[in-house]
This record gives C-alpha cells, structure tokens and sequence, in this order.
C-alpha cells in the first residue's frame, strides 16, 4: 500500500484562548480617552478605509497603499492581519502566509494574541496549500512550517489566562490543550516531510499528550517511528495500532499495511500467524496509547535461530511446554519442511484417496517400539492427488505424487519420510504434517512384513 500524509483538519483555537480579533487599533481608546494615539489620524483613516472594504481586490489595493504612505506604522500588526485574512478568503494561501509572517516578524511590536492568532492562520493555510513536496523550495517551505507551528505551541503554552475570562486556571490550562496539540502536530507533519523522523517523533508525542485521541497524530507517530533509523519498530506497530482503533481515515488500508509490515519484520513460518498478532495488537492497543515496556513481537532473527537449532524431538518438546515458548516455536516452525522424520505407525485411517498413519517419534528406537500413543498425524495421497494445499497461510507447495504402495505399512511398522508442518493440536497432543513423501525403501515388500522401526541415514 502506498503511504500518503494525511491532511490535518483545520483547528480553531478555542475562543478563551485566543482574545477577539482587532478590528480596530488598541490606540483608539487612548484616543478616546483624549491621549495621544501612537499614530497619525491619516493613518488611522486610511487603515479604517482598508477595514471597512469588503471587495477583495480592492481591500488588497487599499492596504498596499497604506504600507506604502506608512510603512513604520505602529498600525502595520492590524494591516497584515487584514491582509492574511483577506488572501485566505481567497484561497490564495501564499500569500497569507507571507503577511502572516510579516505579522509574527514583528515580534514584541505586536500584541502577543495577534502573533498567536498569526501563526495559527499561517500553519492553516500551509496544510490548506497542500504544497509540492517536487517544488525547488520545499525544504525551506517546510522548515519555516515546522518552526512557526513550535513557536505557536511554546507560545499557546505560555499564553497567560486574561483578567476577563471566569474559569480557574486548571479549565483554562485544558482549554489550551487542543490549540496546543493542532500546532505541535503540524510541526510534526512538516518534520515527517523533512525526513527528520526524531523531530517528528517528538511532535507527535507531544501532540498526542494533550490530544491523546487524535488517530492523525498516533498514524504519523507510527509511521516516523518505523521510518528512522534504525527503526523502533514496536513502537511503530503500536501506534499505528492505536490509529486504527481511533477509526484513522482508511482504517482497513491502515490496517492491510500494518499487517504486511507485522510479516516483514517477523518473518513467519505461516502468513495467517500474522491475523492473531495484528489481533492482539489491536485489542492491546485499544486499552493503553503507550506500548507497555513487556509487550514484544519476536523478530525474523529471533524466529530464525529457533529454526536453525530444532530438530523434531525439540520442536516437539517445545509445542508442548505451552506459554511464549511454544507461540514462538510456531510461530517460527509452521510450513516448516523436514527432510527426514522416523517413528512408529500406531494407527492409520484410510480413505479412497488419503491415508493418516498416527505415528509416535521419539528421541530412541526404544522409546518408539514401546509408545501406544500417537504424537504426529502423518497424511499421505494414495491416488489422484488435489492441487497442494498452502499450509495454514504459508506459501503453497508442488503437488508430492500419489505413493498407492504406503497401504502395505501397518501397525507397528516403522516409517521414515519427509513432510511439511501444517498445524497441531495441544491437547491431546498432535503434530499434523501434509506433502507427505515416503521413503520407499520403509515400505513392506508384503503385507505384514514391517521393517522395524527405521534409523535416520546416515
């Protein structure tokens, strides 16, 4: 599945955080109150002119004449929010951010809300110019983006309860919470774009502090934790996780990538193995944003060295212990090929085309001769042979010719062959095995007349 950024929503910032707009200059109360203004009346008439236009274009015209007549006016924080707010009416989102950074460039100049209120318009209207990630200056564009989203989350953070707003200061601080969280993750996004994976780690978690439902914010988590290097991959199945519980847009795409991500990692024996882990980690997830330190997924070279130190005896001895051991010797073993198994034919159970010999193998021909139980289900075509079955969701094998002449083996006798691993039962305990082969030189040449129990070759 091919990976895409998911466009943040635009977020409002709440109105006790954010005071009013201006929509006239703070100085004009001085004014009122027969004060010199910290501007000229021409200023204020031509500003006042440009406030008050409500054709776009000729707004635009009005406030370019103002810069030009005044251009160290105390009033320029009022002019480039008209501006910002005037070009993104127009979709024309370049050029709000120009005027919005105009405005946070003024710095102490400005009142602290019109540089908050800026710098929220500014990082809207980046996401809402969905940017060519081809484009010469893209990595300026998104370093500026990144900067001026942690500059409007440190300042959020920072912003003082004004004298007018009721609520206590531990309403006011959870009313932050969301403005905080919209800038924190459009840093993040940006930084993802960057390639700067720890950045954007950093972001999102910090996002996701004050946001923690956010399924955006846990997806792009998920995917910079996978992206760095080396990649802390746990982490990064967790939190896509939790964004597919938080119903994340294209939820079932999500979820086919993180699953195909689950067998790249792991390396099973048996794709399907990967459905019960994807499960488990979606039922984990739901309950905890943070992977618990205990939580594991073993990976290719965990399930590789249990390949290269089992033989049968052991793979036995370990599906039966129960617990991690045997999830992970199966998760390891299944559709595993054997080259060569013995053991004693207990059973057998015929039909017109199959025959199951239930078979003991233990590690000596005593422990053979004397066993009255099955521990493995052997299953052998005897004629017209069906397509190879996959073994539960493992690659699907060539078709092993029909052996009609197995029939001849019996109770007791001994059998050695190859096969592959399909499944087992636990209890009572059962390894099952399909692509069976015989080893012709074990088959009775008359009936009745077994071998014994076969030694490996060799």
């Amino acid at each position: 599945m091919k990976r895409r950024i998911l466009n943040l929503t635009a977020v409002v910032l709440t109105a006790l955080v954010v005071l009013p707009l201006f929509t006239r200059p703070a100085g004009v109360q001085a004014a009122e109150q027969d004060q010199k203004p910290p501007y000229t009346i021409p200023e204020y008439n031509a500003y006042q002119a440009a406030n008050a236009e409500k054709d776009p274009a000729a707004k635009i015209k009005l406030l370019d004449d103002f810069v030009a007549k005044f251009p160290n006016s105390t009033l320029l924080q009022y002019v480039y929010l008209q501006y910002y707010q005037t070009y993104q009416a127009m979709k024309n989102y370049a050029k709000a951010i120009e005027y919005a950074d105009k405005l946070v460039a003024l710095g102490d100049k400005a009142d602290p809300t019109q540089v908050l209120t800026a710098l929220q318009a500014r990082v809207q209207a980046f996401s809402a110019m969905r940017m060519s990630p081809t484009a010469p200056d893209a990595n300026d564009q998104l370093t500026k983006q990144r900067d001026a989203a942690l500059q409007g989350a440190k300042l959020l953070e920072a912003f003082p309860k004004p004298a007018s707003v009721k609520a206590s200061d531990e309403d006011f601080a959870k009313q932050k919470k969301p403005g905080i969280a919209f800038f924190d993750s459009s840093a993040g996004a940006a930084a993802l774009q960057l390639k700067d994976y720890p950045g954007a780690v950093s972001a999102f978690k910090a996002a996701l502090a004050n946001d923690p439902g956010n399924a955006v914010s846990s997806y792009q988590l998920g995917l910079a934790y996978l992206a760095m290097s080396p990649a802390q991959t746990l982490d990064g199945f967790w939190a896509l996780a939790r964004a597919i519980n938080l119903k994340v847009q294209d939820a079932d795409k999500v979820k086919d990538y993180l699953k195909q991500k689950l067998l790249v990692y792991e390396q099973p024996g048996c794709d399907n193995q990967a459905d019960a882990q994807l499960g488990e980690l979606l039922q984990l997830a739901a309950n905890s944003p943070d992977r618990p330190s205990s939580y594991s997924i073993p990976s290719a070279d965990d399930l590789n060295k249990i390949r290269q130190s089992s033989n049968i005896i052991t793979v036995i001895s370990d599906l039966q212990g129960g617990g991690d051991k045997t999830k992970m010797t199966w998760l390891a073993l299944c559709g595993a090929e054997f080259p060569e198994v013995v053991g004693k034919v207990v059973d057998e159970q015929k039909t017109d085309t199959t025959i199951d010999f239930l078979v003991y193998t233990g590690a000596t021909p005593e422990d053979m001769q004397a066993a009255t139980m099955p521990n493995m289900d052997v299953k052998v075509f005897l004629g017209a042979t069906p397509p190879a079955a996959a073994p539960a969701g493992g690659t699907q094998a060539a078709p092993i010719p029909p052996q009609p002449d197995v029939v001849r083996l019996s109770k007791d006798d001994g059998i050695r062959f190859s096969g592959t691993l399909v499944s087992f039962d636990p209890s009572p305990f059962l390894l099952h095995w399909e692509q069976v082969k015989v080893d012709p030189t074990v088959i009775p040449e008359a009936p009745g007349k077994g071998k014994g129990v076969p030694k490996k070759k060799g």
